[in-house]
């Protein structure tokens, strides 16, 4: 409630604070939002605009399951109103430090917890259901990633109602976007021939969009503990390869892996370096630099590695939604 509801008509805010020998302040009128990796920080980007002062904290190029925040991030966190993460225990030292640091008022958004339900966590290679957590990539899925988008308008909403109509606006724009690019993705993956049909990956980050288009895991070369894999592991994999005749393997931007150009050495199948889940394609300002963009260099390079063909994807439109200024940070 305003301090000048209970002043008299005739003394503003500016008058009182000029009789104290002040001067009046104009209030913040953007949100101050937190989010981590950098595709979610893209997606609420493509909501919030330029109406909120959004700065993701996780860089991109770095490994999300194991980034620890750094003292910086403390005051950032400590002067959000408003915090959002995946979790799913993918950034729990990141939860734990918002946790301690955060002002009064301010929320923690979770945003896997409010799209899936626990009978819907996938338990696979990197995340065994021992370990007790579940694999976190939802936004893999653009269906799930509409979800966090519109969790992201709801929040924004009601925070700030007096921009609500400019939030709504722009997650209906995106919505007709992500729309588009689920049916450009199963136009392309569809043409990869069906017995090639299986992803056997580095790191398991496509647990969730491999089976909305028709795709099959078969293996992550990368152990649940993140290290590089065993002798016996690579002995295995190797194996594994040679029998189910896969013809690519994909690796990550964010986990390089010299064992990976190993196996495909012994396999004869093609290495595909270069798959990414939280890392957006491009530099900062360029149209692919996006979470669209993410996902159709993604499909882009498993299409065409799997012997199907990528020409649907290629005037699918990457850029961020118009409404959506390009000043939003993600560390470097």
């Amino acid at each position: 409630m305003s301090l000048k509801r209970f002043l008299p008509g005739w003394l503003t805010l500016s008058m009182l604070l000029a009789a104290c020998g002040g001067t009046a302040t104009p209030p913040t009128t953007k949100l101050s939002v937190v989010s981590t990796v950098s595709p979610i920080t893209n997606i609420i980007y493509n909501v919030g605009g330029d109406r909120i002062s959004l700065q993701g904290i996780v860089p991109e190029g770095v490994n999300s399951h194991t980034f620890e925040p750094v003292p910086s991030d403390a005051k950032l966190l400590a002067q959000a109103d408003l915090i959002f993460v995946n979790g799913l225990k993918l950034e729990e030292p990141t939860v734990k430090l918002a946790e301690a640091n955060k002002k009064a008022g301010t929320e923690i958004i979770e945003l896997g917890s409010q799209t899936i339900t626990p009978d819907q966590y996938v338990y696979d290679f990197s995340f065994p259901e021992a370990g007790g957590s579940p694999n976190p990539h939802l936004w893999m899925n653009p269906l799930n990633a509409l979800r966090y988008a519109e969790i992201a308008r709801d929040v924004l909403a009601k925070r700030d109602p007096a921009n609500a109509d400019y939030y709504r606006a722009n997650y209906t724009a995106f919505q007709a976007r992500v729309e588009q690019l689920d049916q450009v993705l199963k136009q392309a993956l569809a043409t990869i021939p069906e017995e090639n049909r299986r992803l056997l990956t580095y790191h398991d980050s496509f647990a969730y969009f491999a089976p909305r288009y028709g795709l099959t895991v078969i293996g992550a070369i990368q152990p649940s503990d993140f290290a590089e894999p065993s002798a016996q592991d690579v002995a295995n994999l190797i194996r594994q390869i040679r029998q189910e005749k896969v013809p690519a393997i994909f690796g990550s931007e964010v986990f390089p892996s010299p064992v990976l150009e190993q196996i495909a050495n012994e396999t004869g199948a093609r290495y595909e370096a270069s798959l990414r889940d939280d890392d957006l394609p491009g530099l900062v300002g360029e149209a692919n630099h996006s979470y669209l963009g993410l996902m159709v260099e993604d499909a882009r390079l498993i299409t065409q590695d799997l012997g199907g063909d990528p020409a649907p994807l290629t005037n699918f439109d990457t850029s961020n939604m118009p409404g959506a200024d390009s000043a939003v940070q993600q560390k470097q």
